[in-house]
Formats: C-alpha cells, structure tokens, sequence
C-alpha cells in the first residue's frame, strides 16, 4: 500500500528521529557517559514508528528491555527520556528506571521491562481494563521473538483471546534471541502459525517496510478498536547493533553472526533509508526531508545538554515513590 505524502513526511520525522537518538546513545555509552546498560533499537525503527502512529495518548503500550524507540514513537518528552538515561532527577522517571525501566502514564507507556515478554500480561490487563470501562481504546504490547517460548506467552495470549481482549501482540523479530539464531530455539520456526493455536489470524509482515507495516499495525488497531479481538503479528526485522551496547567488546565480532550479514542488512535492509525513498518516490522532496534530519539532530542535541545540566536526585528520593498514598 503507498501511503500518502504528508503520512511519510510525519513517519519519517519519527524514524529518523529514534535513529539519530540510539545512536547518540550508542556514542554516549562507549564514552562512559551513561550509567547501566542500554539495547539499541537501531535497524528495528520502523516497527515502533508504524504501530504507535495511529495510537492515541489514551492507547495503552508495553515496552521491552528495547524500549528507547517504542518511548519516542509514542510521544514521550526527549529531553526527559534523555535525562532518565543519565539517571538525573529531571527524567521521567526522576532518574530511577533508567534505559529499561521507565515509564510516562501521561501518554500510555505502561513502562519498559527487563523480563522476557514481561509486558504482555500487563498490556492484556489495561486492554481488558479499556474494554470493561467500555471505551475503545487499545493496548499494544512489543517483545522480543524470545518472548514466544515463555509459559506468560501463551497464558496471555490465551486470556486476550477468550475475553476478546483489544490487544495487538507485536513480536519484534529480529532473527536472534541475544546471541542466538532464533529457529535454534523455536519450535517449527514459524512464529505467526502460533496464532492459530488461540484463533487468531496468522500474520507476518517485512518490519523494515514502513509502508508494509504500517498497513498491518492499522489494521490489527482497527481490528482491536472494533471489538472483533486481538491479533498476534510476527514483524521480521534486523537489529545492526549487538543484543546490548558493547556486546562486541565482550564478545568479540564474528561470534553468532557474520559481519558481512550485518553488512548486507544495513546497505539493503535499512528501514529508515528505504522510509526516506518511499518519501521521495512520493513526491517529497529531498530538502523537506534532509530539514527533518537537521530538526531532529538539535532536537537530541537539546536533549542531551538538558540531560547533562540535569541534577543527580537527591539522597531521599529512593525513599519515594514506594509505597501508595493514603
């Protein structure tokens, strides 16, 4: 499906805009300026940016341990993401989520999670929490294809499906689960076929598309919107960086995967390169395009000197935050 100019335009704003975020974080954690660890979205980009597109701010969406990109895509302040990468007090979290486990409520990011399909039974419950409030609002859940050989899996899946929950359950599937070839570790290798088993439409999409893709998220939304179910989509992507920033270091290259196969993905498989030629074959301009990049870039260069000039917080906020009011 081609979509139309001015759609491209704003999916293009935000794809470009999470690139040139992980890789100004890719570049601040080899520098020694962030605390923790960190997972780059890098390669993924135009996942999160198709199906948070047609969400609204009082959508429901569950992250991952990847979760920088599903954050910017679903709205969230960059200045205050940047800020909680840093671990300052100015961050959405005031500093205390960092990389995987903030959170905004304010725009529907029900947080990021270190556990494996950690996020699915939560976005299952705010999707069944929607309909019971009788909106039809819907929740969105991102994981891993790793996240398809956990029991949580397939009991959440099973729920949503029999209560006709409004959940899309997005398998980002970027061939390996942390260091390895994902087929090793899944059984019959097809991970949209297990949709059948909860009555569910078998659905498997190229994620480095962004036309491909977003037609798929709008129609599951849709879908979901409608009261006819769930839907569970196998998005095939590639991530260019390692499972974690500074994997290689640790690991060496050549380890699980070759780098002429990264290689050959960046050159021919590049989401945001293949966004920006949809773009253009559509009729926009390379200047409007390249005004984007430069708005985008002082945007995260903002982000980054607001992060920097950010106070540590202080000693007794570990002390909030813990229990519930009253």
């Amino acid at each position: 499906m081609a979509l139309p100019a001015d759609l491209l335009i704003e999916l293009y704003r935000v794809i470009f805009t999470i690139r040139r975020f992980e890789e100004t974080v890719s570049d601040l954690f080899a520098k020694g300026q962030l605390p923790g660890f960190t997972h780059s979205y890098i390669g993924m980009e135009a996942v999160a940016t198709a199906f948070c597109w047609p969400l609204r701010d009082t959508d429901m969406m569950c992250s991952t341990h990847r979760g920088h990109g599903h954050a910017i895509a679903k709205g969230l302040d960059l200045s205050k993401l940047m800020a909680e990468l840093y671990g300052r007090s100015t961050g959405v979290c005031g500093g205390k989520g960092g990389s995987m486990h903030f959170a905004d409520f304010s725009r529907g990011f029900l947080g990021g999670n270190g556990i494996v399909g950690g996020g699915l039974p939560t976005a299952v419950g705010a999707a069944l929490g929607r309909k019971l409030d009788g909106t039809d609002d819907v929740a969105v859940a991102f994981m891993g294809e790793g996240a398809v050989n956990q029991g949580v899996f397939h009991e959440s899946l099973n729920l949503a499906a029999i209560w006709d929950a409004p959940l899309v359950a997005v398998v980002e599937n970027n061939k390996y689960t942390q260091y390895s070839p994902y087929e090793v570790l899944t059984a019959g290798g097809n991970i949209s076929a297990r949709a059948r088993a909860y009555g569910l439409p078998e659905i498997k999409v190229d994620g480095q598309d962004i036309e491909a893709v977003y037609e798929v998220a709008q129609q599951a939304i849709d879908r979901a919107r409608r009261g006819d179910g769930p839907s569970l989509i196998d998005v095939e992507t590639y991530r260019f960086h390692g499972h974690h920033e500074g994997e290689e270091q640790i690991l060496g290259v050549n380890v699980y995967r070759s780098l002429e196969e990264i290689a050959e993905q960046q050159e021919h498989r590049d989401p945001v390169k293949l966004a920006r030629n949809h773009a253009i074959n559509a009729g926009v301009t390379d200047g409007t395009l390249s005004a984007i990049e430069t708005e985008a870039a002082s945007v995260i260069a903002q982000a980054v000197e607001f992060a920097e000039s950010s106070p540590e917080p202080e000693i007794e906020a570990a002390l909030a935050d813990v229990l519930a009011e009253g």
